[in-house]
């Protein structure tokens, strides 16, 4: 795909949530669409490869948590994968200090590559499992934002986001279509590491019959220390 024809479908699809970029935010776009592409046949980044599907389910639906985030804020992208939604939302957001964690090295190395090629200020990419990156008391309840998409269930992602978030912050839960169950399974356990769900916003992806949820918790009281439980533990056990 050249470059015109991919700007456009994102100035198309961008209006449907709008979303106006700029000729360099295109440019950087198109850019880690073509750096995720060509590591993909290296290593395992991401099933999406068609240019049209990784801009409509990749960057387009990352980017529909970006009105959420209030400006200068700090944002934890936990199960980052191959950068999403925290590198969209950095090409678009230039304010925000943005730290990307996944628990796989070579990820890590691909994330490393676009921040240099795109020259992304203040994010950075770091290796760890959440469950004893959160017990760091470096970065433990530092956060205003954590988000994630599609990494767990909503109880064990709460474990795994809440303890990261300070109190009046939030966590962004990026969901797709069947998440009753999910929610209702889950209000005990977000209760308990301090967090109440704020607001759930259903939409469907532009020009499409894609449908997504966002879960958004606030964070009321601090998180208990125990919490997250041991590497496995909170995906093995929820907190039902």
């Amino acid at each position: 795909m050249d470059i015109k024809e991919f700007s456009d479908l994102m100035i198309d699809y961008g209006k449907e949530i709008n979303i106006v970029f700029t000729e360099e935010q295109l440019q950087k776009f198109y850019q880690y669409m073509n750096l995720l592409i060509e590591w993909n046949e290296k290593i395992n980044l991401t099933a999406i490869v068609e240019p049209k599907e990784i801009i409509l389910k990749h960057f387009i639906d990352s980017l529909t948590i970006i009105k959420y985030i209030e400006p200068n804020k700090s944002v934890i992208d936990i199960g980052t994968g191959a950068g999403f939604p925290g590198i969209p939302v950095k090409i678009m957001r230039e304010d925000l200090d943005i730290t990307l964690l996944d628990s796989l090295n070579k990820r890590i190395h691909f994330l490393n590559e676009v921040i240099q090629k795109l020259e992304l200020k203040n994010i950075t990419a770091i290796h760890a499992r959440i469950e004893e990156f959160a017990k760091n008391k470096q970065y433990r309840e530092t956060f205003d934002v954590a988000t994630s998409r599609a990494v767990a269930n909503l109880t064990t992602l709460s474990e795994y986001m809440l303890p990261m978030v300070d109190l009046k912050g939030m966590a962004i839960c990026m969901k797709g279509s069947e998440i009753n169950e999910e929610i209702s399974k889950s209000k005990n356990s977000i209760k308990l590491l301090g967090g109440k769900i704020d607001k759930i916003e259903e939409f469907t992806l532009p020009k499409s019959d894609n449908r997504r949820n966002l879960i958004l918790i606030k964070k009321e009281r601090q998180t208990p220390g125990k919490y997250p439980r041991k590497p496995g533990i909170p995906s093995k056990e929820p907190l039902y």
